[in-house]
């Protein structure tokens, strides 16, 4: 009898076809995070020479990070106090809370002294931002649509559409002058609709490094009011701007003391470097004590399916600091300190461009702006060539972090962009 075999694939294949698409198969590739890829470029950079002027970290004077030195006896202190590891509160640790808001309001605050203003720690500067998103979204009886500075932090469309909010712009940043749109921002604020919510940059604006002047927070104030607009303000600097903590907070005290019920979020990131160690503060000021009782309530209720309770490490550090008078001092001297350097870095690259290269275009805004950013106006294609022929890193819309420029390199930078500016790089 004739037996005929039959042809069967081969194994490979054969399991291959049989084999179940994965869950995740339909899943698409997210874009790389702009920042994030800039710093692993650098990374992957062999030269000498290579800058990067993407993140958003102080570096001292040698292009390392730094530690303050405040903090580091602050962690003497606590390591003696041998303190156990527990969880903190959903809130997070009240003195340190407290102290933060102090720092934030001033002493003198009307809020601050009622016992009045609603707080809880959070996740650095963006579990803040969230946090308000969350709580803004489900309690602000008048309006979900909230109005960003343009440019803005690229987090905070995404944190805020993620919180259930309307993103929308304001006209913030004029390319031809390269500092603020007054009108602009004026004319937008009067447009948008009663009751909206306004994102404003406390101090240091980021990206731009371009603020306000105080006679121009009174009249932006004056606007809120009018509208009948609720104020978030995101302070991620304060000090670390113009070295004083008192000056970096003025546009929160003015519209406090004008009346105006405020968000705030705030950071010891950039002013502490507890950049991981995720210190921040989220809060309301409320009208009596009753009310903000309420108001932490439901700050509650977000924090605790989101992440229980916050870090206890770092909100122990900032609050040590900010708690005892010698480290408190000393801290507000390595602030002043720091950003005293990054203003030296602004002076020298304007006279280094301005000066010793004459630089084709003008570039008084370098030493106008403020804080850790700049926008150098610099265009993309100018960008481009800095990164593939300079070793010069920094975003395309020509963002630079002046903190990452110092002493050995800002003249290699200034050459660089002097021959990007002519095309002769």
């Amino acid at each position: 009898m004739l037996v005929t075999k039959v042809a069967r694939p081969a194994h490979a294949a054969f399991r291959r076809s049989l084999a179940p698409l994965s869950t995740w198969s339909a899943v698409p590739a997210g874009p790389p995070d702009p920042i994030l890829g800039i710093t692993e470029a650098f990374k992957a950079d062999k030269d000498a020479r290579k800058i990067n002027l993407g993140v958003g970290a102080y570096r001292d004077e040698n292009g390392k990070p730094y530690v303050l030195n405040a903090v580091k006896k602050a962690e003497e202190f606590l390591t003696a106090a041998k303190n156990d590891k527990e969880y903190l509160p959903i809130t997070g640790l009240a003195d340190f809370t407290k102290n933060a808001a102090k720092l934030a309001y001033g002493a003198e605050s009307k809020p601050l002294n009622e016992n009045a203003i609603a707080i809880t720690q959070s996740i650095s500067g963006t579990g803040a931002l969230r946090i308000g998103g969350a709580f803004l979204a489900r309690h602000y009886p008048h309006s979900k649509i909230i109005y960003l500075p343009v440019p803005s932090w690229g987090n905070h469309t995404p944190i805020f559409k993620d919180s259930g909010l309307e993103v929308r712009g304001y006209r913030y940043f004029d390319k031809k002058t390269v500092g603020l749109d007054f009108n602009g921002l004026k004319e937008d604020l009067q447009n948008a609709p009663e009751g909206a919510i306004v994102l404003l940059h406390a101090c240091a604006h980021n990206p731009t490094g371009v603020d306000p002047t105080q006679a121009q927070w009174a009249q932006i104030s004056d606007i809120v009011k009018e509208k009948k607009l609720f104020p978030f303000f995101d302070m991620a600097y304060q000090g670390f701007a113009s070295g004083s903590t008192t000056r970096d907070a003025f546009a929160v005290r003015h519209f406090v003391q004008e009346g105006h019920q405020i968000a705030l979020s705030q950071s010891f990131a950039k002013n502490m470097g507890l950049y991981g160690e995720r210190v921040g503060a989220f809060s309301l000021t409320t009208t009596n004590a009753e009310e903000k009782a309420r108001v932490e309530s439901q700050l509650k209720i977000i924090v605790r399916p989101m992440y229980s309770n916050p870090p206890l490490h770092g909100a122990r550090i900032a609050n040590t600091i900010l708690s005892r008078p010698e480290l408190y001092q000393e801290w507000e001297g390595e602030v002043l300190t720091m950003a005293e350097r990054i203003i030296s870095m602004r002076e020298k690259l304007y006279d280094s461009l301005t000066k010793e290269h004459s630089t084709p275009g003008e570039w008084g805004h370098i030493k106008s702006q403020i804080g850790m950013f700049s926008f150098t106006g610099l265009k993309a294609e100018h960008c481009k060539a800095l990164a593939e022929k300079a070793h010069v890193y920094m975003t395309m819309d020509g963002r630079i972090s002046m903190a990452g420029l110092n002493g050995n390199n800002i003249e290699y930078f200034a050459q660089s962009v002097d021959a990007a500016v002519r095309g002769t790089l």
